[in-house]
């Protein structure tokens, strides 16, 4: 454990203070928006154009690196993620801070694409699943402290922003002084969409349900707890709660996940949702430490959704195309985190923060409606199936190449770049439910 450690911790490092920053910024974002008395339709919209860049930029990282290095596409995506905190600083238009976001969102999945596919580079088979462990744990231990940090900063004014811009050129060092060989870089995988659309239907219905959540809470929770009377450190803990709960949970919840059904599992998941969500309709006001409950649950659900329906669809895949699944599910789930943010963002703005609670209770219904165990057919499942569950880091926050790290991929036999040989497949088709 050690090893592994010391041998990736300057990568270890720059993801923490990475997600330290982007945790921070986008709970300040909503909490100052808010303050400036602007609508929510303007908060979800500057989230979702994050994660629109976060998505779309994923071809722009690979091509980058592929041109001048893992280290100076690093550097360079590193100083447009800085200069754009500190031009947000000194304009206030929202237009532009919609542009600054998307430009942002690029950049950071940059950013996340070198460490990760260094990562993945330099790990052996045997040890991914350990190497993948301890960047999850860098990762949501940054988005923790991100939220946390609000609690340094008094105000909503600049400040935070400096700090965010700080943290931005503060990653460069451990990346710009590691003694790691530059590795070579994986060619991103083509997306045979209508081989994994008819092999894992309900299980990227789950990622896209799972990715509005996510888009909506870190964008429009902050606004909720405003709405619940909350100061800013207080909206910190309330969210830092949630993504330390879905963190702490995924190892249990993994035990379970491999001894039951899948489907069962997203099921239960779905009425924890629902039933959570109606008491904070607005029908009575609860004590702070109770929305602190309250968060915890939801993170539990919320944040392990998505390593639930990517095991699902694993099952129902053949283990040499998983690679190219894995970024087929990373841009549902980021298309996802687009829709959320803004659906919730134009319902708050007409019926109060309440609806917020309401949105996710609604959420929770599409799954229970759309994710059933009767619409299992279990006509392609694999042939190592049940593949075993692995935790998964907040995957809003990184690229879709951290799926390489997935133990359950082994990417020296892996054809996802083969062409797909097209035969016809039933319109639902996913795994049996486990005995």
């Amino acid at each position: 454990m050690a090893k592994t450690i010391g041998a990736f911790f300057s990568l270890y490092l720059a993801t923490l203070i990475l997600l330290l920053s982007s945790g921070l910024f986008n709970t300040y974002l909503g909490l100052r928006l808010t303050a400036a008395s602007q609508s929510e339709v303007w908060v979800g919209a500057i989230i979702a154009a994050y994660y629109v860049g976060l998505v779309l930029g994923a071809r722009v990282g690979h091509y980058l690196i592929i041109q001048v290095g893992h280290i100076r596409a690093y550097a360079a995506c590193a100083a447009v993620v800085t200069a754009d905190i500190l031009v947000m600083a000194l304009f206030d238009d929202l237009w532009f801070w919609l542009a600054l976001r998307f430009i942002a969102g690029v950049a950071m999945v940059c950013l996340f694409i070198a460490i990760e596919s260094w990562l993945n580079e330099q790990t052996e088979n045997a040890s991914r699943g350990t190497v993948f462990a301890f960047y999850m744990v860098a990762s949501s231990l940054g988005t923790v402290l991100g939220q946390l940090s609000l609690g340094l900063f008094a105000d909503l004014g600049n400040r935070p922003l400096i700090f965010v811009a700080i943290c931005s050129v503060l990653s460069l060092i451990p990346i710009a002084l590691t003694r790691r060989v530059h590795p070579a870089l994986q060619v991103p995988a083509p997306l045979a969409l209508r081989y994994y659309v008819a092999r894992v239907p309900l299980s990227l219905t789950t990622l896209l349900i799972a990715g509005m959540l996510g888009g909506a809470f870190y964008g429009l929770a902050p606004v909720y707890g405003l709405g619940q009377h909350m100061d800013n450190d207080q909206v910190g803990v309330f969210l830092a709660v949630a993504v330390a709960a879905g963190l702490i949970v995924q190892w249990p919840l993994g035990w379970l996940a491999d001894r039951m059904s899948r489907v069962r599992l997203i099921q239960v998941g779905a009425v924890v949702l629902f039933f959570l969500g109606v008491p904070l309709w607005g029908w009575q006001q609860f004590p702070y430490w109770a929305l602190v409950g309250f968060s915890a649950i939801m993170g539990i659900v919320q944040f392990t959704l998505y390593p639930v329906g990517a095991a699902f669809a694993n099952d129902n895949v053949d283990p040499e195309r998983r690679v190219g699944l894995s970024a087929l599910l990373y841009m549902v789930y980021g298309l996802g985190a687009c829709i959320g943010p803004l659906l919730a963002g134009v319902l708050m703005r007409m019926f109060g923060p309440d609806v917020y609670f309401m949105f996710v209770s609604a959420c929770a219904i599409l799954l229970l409606g759309l994710v059933r165990e009767k619409r299992v057919k279990g006509t392609h499942i694999s042939e190592d199936a049940p593949t075993q569950f692995v935790p998964m880091a907040d995957t809003l926050q990184s690229s879709h190449v951290m799926a390489v790290l997935d133990p359950r991929v082994d990417i020296q036999r892996d054809i996802s770049h083969d062409p797909v040989v097209e035969v016809d497949l039933p319109d639902e088709a996913t795994s049996a439910p486990r005995p």
